[in-house]
């Protein structure tokens, strides 16, 4: 009898349960084959490479003069005018190049002036500005106050004759002019003023149909703290006139020149409608208002200090060479400008010619750009979508909360047993996300250790996939495969329960197979969390979360539902998976791909203090971030792998990857950095004269070598033997503007190329005390510098004032600090003033220490004085000439120049 009704018990249920399953010899014979697994994952690779290409690679064709015609955009024309302005060299602010810059500029435009249409007036101005002070104190101007006079603007006006109320309602096209002083600037930004003459040409002869009228900004100043920007918008008679801007930039040199910030949806939407080639993309406006990029440009000033509507474009190729030498016309890519220039011109003839587009201009003056943010990107470089923040908002929460919803209806509908597994697949996504971030880690932290340079890879970006992709996808898929066999144990202990049916072969492949279902969801649940992160903080690029989420889990509900709970699982379907993931690798593919490239451009010049960061800190930045990309974005295909022959395969080539990719970097095969993509290093002369408080009556001068890329100068002083250098953390020289933690020095020959009066000198006029108040005044001679830096201890200092014969350039209040101290910068051209008066507060719990303790106690000084002069001592040129090929110096607005004069005011005054 007992086995009687154990027979008729399974010959009952077989049927139900185990329909699928054929013989046990059927359950090996449908494994998954390496060669299925390897195509798949070579189809999702090339996939996102050409979705990358696409997107950000593919470039029109030039156009000369002649097939552009008088009212289109001519590539070849704008050229001319960046090979010209890059043929100067570096033209920074005050320097006899600049002036060259601007006189090509203005007689340029004198021409585009005489061949206007007859219906266009044209106003050509060379504006002077006033001395002035930028008083931002967001981002990157946190604890500054930012100089400035002496600067020189070229400004051209476009307005219809017959229409003079367009007058008062200008599109503002910006860009600047200058370069920072190591570099002719053929990206950053000369190409940009090309953009801006061709398309000057070409709105010339368009301007008689127009609304608006459009108002060219060749400004000067932007590098050294976007002060070009900021005189004009506070001193120019036309400021008020001015009802939009757009601002044309450059982080790197040529590709496409992509919209990164815009303010309102309908200005996106204006520029959606009528560019030829879109490219946008929202989340580097999230990465940039993040901070993650410690940068700014003209667009800030014409938001926060004019509170304009508008749009802001860069380039974001080859970031790696941003402010270096090799920011040069070789590496300006055919159909850069033609890119720029032919969005650019459609755009303004399409706004200028609108009523509608100066009338949202004119209401956005009264609206909250919160109200009015935007969604925005574009598909593989053709089409442009835009949608309100306001609508993503309730999309999102309604995707977010109908998830919630069916997955605490299929919790609570089920069993226990549902719970458990679900929390395993919880386990199985921490799991990944560990082991996808802690195998490329360790490979990080052991590259300085086993290369020439800690950062082996700037020059040959695709290195980062075999040293830190192949690790971070074997991780993902160790992590991913204990969740799969865990989720197997709990689901044949369910089974084993409430199937007796099954047993053997049959139990661990149809055990199997809703384990693989269980791991495939877990990539649902892992974009849901990520997608409710987004929606709460605001970021515009959730979107990608929710493709992501939404693709696959109507690709899966169309493919793979099971119609009855008694029904086995079988195998996923291989259409399931492309199904899933064509929608999202067509939408974020290339912008992923793009967000590493240009991460790992900027890792040259990461190391703001010389010497503060780790030499491993760069890798790990890269390898976590790989990391997070592979195990987000492959933890759908990595679930078809766990049944399948693909293990031991793919084991085999991530290991041969790995390894092909150490031997290539720890033997200098490939090398770390070329003449075309540099390290940076650079040379200063400087004369320190702060020793000269402690009673030394001679400055102490020496030529110092320091990196902004981490790591040490090991390789760089091979070539440079005989010059006498010496290299540690004893070497520290305090810039003002950053510290130098690392670096080298040399004493040989650094009493030449300077002299005594070229010292900068600071005075103590007066120092008293009042009702407790202390002040003190001090009196700022630069002598010859029109380029300094100036740091006051807000620890001793509450507030300060700054005048200029009688003017009062800085007013009290709005003083904020960095690390206890508020810096002051200007930057001039050359009639610039050199003599300042610095009025001090001290604070109410100020030190007021004598000389002895301020000694012993090593207290930091009340002011630190930089001056810098554009001039290459013999010491320093010979240096450079030495130096090898794939070193470059690396400028910024806080960088010394090539000569630094060093003085400090003791807190002992």
């Amino acid at each position: 009898m007992p086995r009687e009704r154990a027979s008729s018990v399974s010959t009952h249920k077989k049927p139900k349960v185990d329909a699928a399953v054929v013989s046990d010899k059927d359950n090996v014979s449908q494994r998954r084959s390496a060669y299925l697994l390897l195509g798949l994952f070579i189809v999702f690779f090339h996939g996102s490479w050409s979705v990358y290409r696409m997107q950000f690679a593919n470039l029109p064709l030039p156009l000369n003069a002649e097939q552009a015609g008088k009212r289109g955009f001519s590539e070849a024309s704008a050229l001319e005018h960046v090979k010209y302005l890059t043929g100067l060299g570096p033209h920074p602010v005050g320097s006899d190049s600049l002036d060259l810059a601007v006189k090509y500029v203005y007689a340029e435009a004198e021409k585009i002036k005489k061949t206007a249409h007859p219906d266009v007036d044209v106003q050509l101005e060379l504006f002077h500005t006033d001395i002035g002070a930028n008083r931002l104190t967001g981002g990157l101007f946190k604890g500054k106050t930012i100089l400035y006079a002496d600067l020189k603007h070229v400004i051209l006006r476009f307005v219809p004759k017959y229409l003079p109320e367009a007058e008062e309602n200008l599109i503002l096209v910006s860009s600047h002019i200058d370069t920072v002083f190591t570099t002719g600037g053929a990206g950053d930004c000369s190409s940009c003023v090309g953009v801006m003459l061709e398309l000057a040409r070409g709105v010339s002869q368009w301007a008689h149909g127009f609304k608006s009228g459009v108002l060219f900004l060749f400004n000067s100043g932007e590098e050294e703290g976007l002060v070009g920007a900021h005189s004009f918008i506070t001193q120019h008679h036309w400021r008020n006139s001015v009802r939009f801007a757009i601002d044309l930039e450059a982080m790197g040199i040529g590709g496409k020149s992509t919209l990164f910030q815009g303010t309102h949806q309908w200005a996106l939407e204006s520029f959606a409608a009528v560019a030829k080639y879109p490219s946008a993309q929202i989340a580097i406006q999230d990465i940039f208002n993040s901070g993650a990029i410690n940068s700014a440009t003209d667009f800030q000033i014409y938001l926060e200090v004019a509170g304009l509507p508008g749009l802001d474009f860069a380039y974001t190729d080859m970031t790696s060479v941003y402010h270096t030498k090799n920011d040069k016309m070789e590496h300006l890519k055919p159909g850069s400008l033609q890119h720029n220039g032919e969005n650019m011109l459609a755009f303004l003839v399409h706004a200028a010619s609108s009523q509608k587009f100066m009338e949202d201009a004119h209401q956005a003056k009264q609206e909250s750009i919160e109200q009015k943010k935007a969604i925005f990107f574009d598909i593989l470089g053709k089409y442009m979508v835009v949608y309100p923040q306001r609508l993503a908002t309730m999309f999102h929460n309604s995707i977010i909360f109908q998830s919630l919803l069916i997955l605490g209806t299929l919790l609570l509908m089920g069993r226990c047993s549902t719970l458990v597994s679900f929390g395993i697949s919880c386990l199985s996504i921490i799991l990944t996300l560990i082991f996808s971030i802690f195998l490329p880690v360790v490979v990080a932290f052991a590259l300085p250790h086993i290369c020439p340079f800690p950062i082996s890879f700037v020059a040959n970006p695709w290195l980062v996939i075999g040293l830190f992709g192949s690790p971070a996808l074997l991780g993902a898929f160790i992590g991913q495969h204990i969740g799969f066999i865990l989720l197997k144990k709990q689901i044949k202990h369910v089974y084993s329960r409430t199937k007796p049916g099954l047993t053997g072969n049959k139990m661990d492949y149809i055990v199997g197979l809703e384990a693989e279902r269980w791991i495939f969801k877990s990539g649902f649940l892992q974009w849901l969390i990520v997608l409710i992160l987004g929606t709460y903080l605001e970021v515009g690029a959730s979107y990608i979360a929710l493709i992501w989420l939404v693709s696959p889990a109507f690709a899966y509900g169309l493919m793979e539902a099971k119609l009855s709970p008694l029904r086995s699982s079988k195998h996923l379907k291989v259409v399931t998976l492309v199904l899933a993931l064509a929608l999202p690798v067509v939408s974020s593919a290339g912008l992923v791909i793009r967000m590493v490239d240009v991460m790992i451009g900027t890792i040259v010049r990461a190391d703001r203090n010389p010497g503060g960061l780790p030499g491993w800190l760069g890798n790990v930045g890269v390898a976590v971030v790989i990391a997070i990309v592979v195990s987000f974005m492959l933890v759908y295909l990595l679930s078809y792998v766990h049944i399948s022959d693909a293990k031991r395969a793919l084991l085999t080539v991530l290991c041969a990857v790995f390894g092909l990719s150490i031997v290539l970097v720890s033997g200098g095969i490939v090398p770390a950095f070329t003449e075309d993509i540099s390290r940076t290093v650079n040379v200063v002369h400087v004369v320190d004269t702060t020793r000269m408080n402690d009673g030394s009556t001679e400055p102490l001068s020496y030529v110092s070598l320091f990196s902004h890329t981490p790591g040490k100068l090991t390789q760089e002083l091979t070539d440079l033997t005989g010059e006498e250098f010496s290299c540690g953390r004893n070497m520290t020289i305090d810039f003002a503007t950053f510290t130098m933690m690392y670096g080298c020095r040399s004493y040989k020959q650094s009493n030449i190329g300077w002299s005594q009066p070229e010292v900068p000198v600071l005075h103590v006029e007066s120092d008293s005390a009042t009702d407790d108040a202390r002040r003190t005044v001090v009196s700022v001679d630069t002598k010859s510098s029109t380029r300094w830096s100036l740091a006051i201890n807000k620890q001793e200092i509450s507030d300060f004032t700054v005048h200029v014969d009688s003017n009062n350039l800085v007013e009290l209040g709005g003083k904020s600090k960095v690390d206890g101290w508020h810096t002051v910068r200007f930057a001039g051209g050359k009639s610039s003033p050199t003599k300042f008066k610095l009025t001090l507060f001290w604070s109410s719990n100020a030190t007021h220490a004598s000389a002895e303790e301020a000694k012993s106690e090593d207290l930091s000084p009340l002011v630190k004085l930089r001056t810098d002069v554009n001039r290459v001592t013999p010491m320093v040129a010979m240096v450079l000439e030495k130096l090898p090929g794939w070193c470059t110096p690396f400028g910024k607005s806080t960088s010394p120049y090539t000569l630094a004069f060093l003085t400090a005011l003791p807190i002992d005054i």
